[in-house]
């Protein structure tokens, strides 16, 4: 009954990672199987979408860009998904889902989309007229109608948001509005100790969606999801990580490409530089570049030598140099410098703090520079 994968969320990101990454494992006979895809959000570009999913034909996904100073310029047809609902219209079917053979759950929400509604009520529970608001209402629905008709059945929860432990915040925050509705305890402790919520980073470039459905993506691509016991993967793909030590991953990832990325923001702000400037434009201008350089090799650098991850750090720092590089991408800097202050608190302020207290020597005057002009 229906597909393995109940994915919330059309998002262009998750069609040229998750989804792909499922499509290419399901070539392979490496996967579950298919994905459900729920949308979640009532635009006209998204009711296209689903209807476009619905065709049968898959979607395209051209990956173009730089990988070890080869150009890469492929179309893949991406057939994952196996079937669209619109939960407003659809929610009856979504709820049935999971008394099926759902045994992986996995989102891309919002930024918001954690956040919890209040105009959800417990009367939800056991009904299908109504449809949840927020996300986290939906899931606690659905997750009650599992837990009575399915309670033993295998479930891991991926979510895909740029969420510090992800996994965690979001089966918190689940199971706080299940007790505020006064869910028996018994079904607080099988969220907790049956569902199994992964914690993971997410990384690939998807600069421009294709109508109806499909994207254009960056070679480059990591899914790292943090091992647990009984944790059920969609798929066996290359992209996909598994490890003991998900800090590491997101550590690099966050002090030199979203820390790149948002000094490159403040620069365009800053310097009043061209409306439409791109990432590759920004890697292009010698100066500009060369100011990023130092940041990277002066200010962020050293922390990873001091903690002895000197060499994966460069490592890591050479696939960033080249992403950056990448002629294909029209990674615009005003899509980057949108909610500006709020990005250097989160992307560059850890940078600080961690350097305070494992490299007191560190001047970092661009980072300390580009915090200073919060408003």
């Amino acid at each position: 009954m229906g597909q393995p994968i109940l994915q919330f969320g059309t998002s262009r990101f998750l069609q040229a990672h998750v989804d792909l990454f499922v499509s290419q494992a399901m070539d392979a006979g490496q996967a579950l199987g298919g994905i459900t895809v729920v949308q979640t959000t009532g635009s006209p570009a998204s009711a296209e979408r689903v209807a476009a999913f619905c065709n049968g034909q898959g979607y395209p996904v051209m990956i173009r860009g730089l990988s070890h100073g080869e150009r890469i310029d492929q179309l893949l047809t991406c057939k994952s998904i196996r079937m669209a609902l619109d939960a407003n219209a659809d929610w009856p079917l979504v709820v049935d889902h999971m008394a099926g053979d759902v045994t992986v759950i996995i989102s891309n929400t919002a930024d918001r989309g954690y956040q919890i509604d209040d105009r959800d009520t417990a009367d939800l529970i056991g009904q299908t007229a109504r449809v949840p608001r927020s996300f986290p209402a939906k899931l606690v629905v659905l997750l009650v109608h599992r837990w009575v008709v399915k309670p033993e059945a295998e479930l891991s929860i991926f979510p895909c948001e740029l969420v510090e432990r992800n996994g965690d915040t979001l089966r918190d925050v689940v199971s706080q509005l299940a007790r505020r509705w006064n869910q028996p305890d018994d079904f607080i402790a099988w969220l907790h100790d049956h569902c199994v919520w992964a914690n993971s980073l997410v990384d690939r470039i998807v600069s421009e969606a294709i109508k109806p459905v499909g994207a254009v993506a960056e070679p480059y691509a990591l899914w790292a999801i943090e091992r647990q016991e009984r944790l059920v993967l969609p798929c066996t793909h290359e992209s996909i990580v598994v490890t003991d030590d998900l800090e590491r991953f997101e550590r690099l990832k966050l002090f030199f490409l979203n820390a790149g990325h948002t000094y490159l923001a403040q620069r365009w702000l800053t310097d009043a530089r061209a409306v439409d400037e791109t990432v590759a434009q920004a890697m292009n201008d010698p100066l500009l570049r060369a100011d990023l350089e130092v940041l990277w090799a002066d200010e962020v650098l050293p922390i990873f030598q001091n903690l002895g991850h000197g060499v994966e750090a460069l490592n890591y720092l050479t696939t960033v140099r080249e992403r950056f590089l990448n002629p294909y991408l029209a990674h615009k800097l005003a899509d980057i410098a949108q909610n500006h202050d709020e990005k250097k608190q989160r992307r560059l302020r850890p940078i600080v703090t961690l350097a305070e207290a494992t490299s007191p020597d560190l001047k970092q005057p661009l980072l300390r520079s580009a915090l200073a002009n919060i408003t």
